[in-house]
């Protein structure tokens, strides 16, 4: 038998008497390789900070009884030992880390944490600045990890290659589930379909017995519409049926005893809500704002320069109109300089008259104007308030989230309202910038809907495997200073 690494029990955290986590039990045992989902805000990071020591529940207690090691996103590297056969697998320049870019700083911080052995580890979104190299680096090195793995992950390629548990962290609870993410996803729809039947079902008997309730109070105002319709003439006779009339009175009475008892049988059903269901969200264009070009965007030999650095020479290509392209390529080979040179419309590039470019770029959104975010939405796009109200439920602004004052959406808030706003404002192109960085499982599966529902042309980056096979109708790649069209 495994034995436990790590204990949690009892536990509650509140915050500003919100309570954050609440779990009764949760252990983490010798071989465990676990994988931590849930929407953003939910509660995930606050759990691996439990788990290592730096939070403190309320209530219960964490026990720890293995040496675990502790990998988090926003902390910056700090100068330490690194495995010289790690430093040179992982290219990290030897230079000062304060001109170290994302990447750099992720690919230094993972090397530090391979360079010793741990009996566990902690890690929090490894993934977010890595290319696609860097990432088969990450899976390569835990494949054969001997000890314990906590992993929180928006990158689903990653999750089903590492983990053969899920833990969903969910209105402060945690649920485990076995299996990877794939797993994870099967039985989530699974219980959906449950819960769908058990749905139908309560709606079938609730229905057949207020109908049956509502059958017997029928019947109860015929014998009183009967009793009612005695003439005069008819006392004295009924004086001498005074057995009658008691038995007449008796059945009325013991019809609506029943239809009572049915019409309490219905209040004490435990009601089974249907499950929600994603709706599919088509983004309709205006006729002022629809391109007639084949290839909206085009270029001949075109080359780029950053400094001295060619990233880009003679290259030559067209986009096609109405689809998702996809750009691929290692960190720094050139692809958000390609975008910015799409956004800006410079030279060596033919790009239609009539083309209005949207775009998110790789940067920290914050909002200076003093307006609510469906204000904010209204403004900025043309189509009704249901439909903005809908992209924003997708997008995890829900309940009171729309009457937020913008200036005090977190990162992660204003990251996905910029992208509602993309998708809903007066835009046919859109040239997106690692939209899915800082997104949620949940928000990536979102924008992906977004993404089938969109009518205009679409260019993006993302290292996020299992997003571009979900979206891309062409992957292109940058290498060796040329792009070309993957088959």
């Amino acid at each position: 038998m495994e034995k436990v690494c790590l204990e949690l029990e009892n536990i509650e955290l509140t915050f500003l008497d919100e309570v954050i986590l609440a779990i009764p039990r949760l252990a983490v045992h010798q071989f465990d390789r676990i994988g931590i989902v849930g929407k953003n805000g939910a509660g995930k990071s606050t759990l691996l900070k439990l788990m290592n020591g730096q939070l403190k529940p309320d209530q219960g207690q964490v026990r720890r009884f293995a040496d675990f090691a502790y990998f988090d996103q926003l902390t910056s590297p700090v100068e330490d030992e690194i495995e010289y056969e790690l430093r040179g697998k992982l290219a990290i320049p030897k230079t000062e880390i304060a001109n170290f870019s994302g990447g750099e700083k992720t690919r230094m911080k993972l090397a530090q944490l391979f360079s010793n052995y741990h009996e566990g580890l902690l890690i929090d979104e490894p993934t977010t600045h890595l290319d696609a190299a860097g990432t088969q680096f990450f899976i390569d090195e835990l494949m054969y990890y001997y000890g314990a793995l906590v992993l929180i992950s928006h990158d689903r390629y990653v999750l089903d290659q590492l983990v053969t548990k899920i833990w969903e962290v969910e209105d402060g609870h945690v649920t485990e589930y076995t299996g990877n993410y794939s797993d994870y996803v099967e039985q989530k729809e699974l219980e959906r379909k449950q819960q769908q039947e058990q749905h139908e079902k309560y709606v079938k008997e609730k229905s057949r017995l207020v109908k049956a309730a509502e059958e017997k109070m029928k019947k109860a105002d015929k014998i009183t519409q009967a009793n009612g319709q005695m003439s005069k003439k008819d006392t004295k006779a009924k004086a001498n049926k005074m057995f009658m009339t008691k038995s007449k009175d008796t059945s009325q009475k013991s019809v609506q005893r029943a239809a009572k008892a049915i019409e309490q049988r219905v209040e004490q059903m435990e009601a089974v809500e249907a499950p929600k269901e994603e709706q599919a969200i088509h983004f309709h264009q205006s006729s002022v704002l629809q391109l007639h070009n084949r290839f909206p965007i085009m270029a001949d030999r075109l080359t780029l320069k950053v400094e001295n650095k060619i990233l880009l020479q003679d290259a030559s290509f067209q986009f096609p109109l109405g689809k998702t392209i996809v750009i691929t390529g290692k960190n720094g080979s050139g692809k958000t300089t390609l975008l910015q040179h799409i956004i800006s419309q410079g030279e060596g590039l033919t790009i239609s008259p009539k083309a209005m470019i949207g775009a998110y770029q790789q940067m920290g959104y914050q909002f200076t104007s003093d307006k609510s975010v469906i204000a904010y939405m209204r403004e900025n796009s043309d189509y009704n308030e249901s439909k903005i109200r809908a992209v924003l439920h997708a997008m995890s602004f829900t309940g009171n989230d729309v009457n937020k004052n913008i200036r005090d959406l977190s990162g992660g808030e204003a990251i996905r309202l910029v992208l509602c706003s993309l998708f809903l404002g007066k835009y046919n192109v859109l040239v997106l910038d690692e939209p899915t960085n800082f997104l949620d499982v949940f928000c990536i599966e979102a924008l992906e809907r977004f993404l089938a529902g969109y009518d205009g042309t679409v260019i993006l980056v993302s290292h996020d495997r299992t997003f571009v096979e979900r979206v891309a109708d062409d992957v292109y790649v940058i290498e060796n200073q040329q792009l070309r069209l993957k088959s």
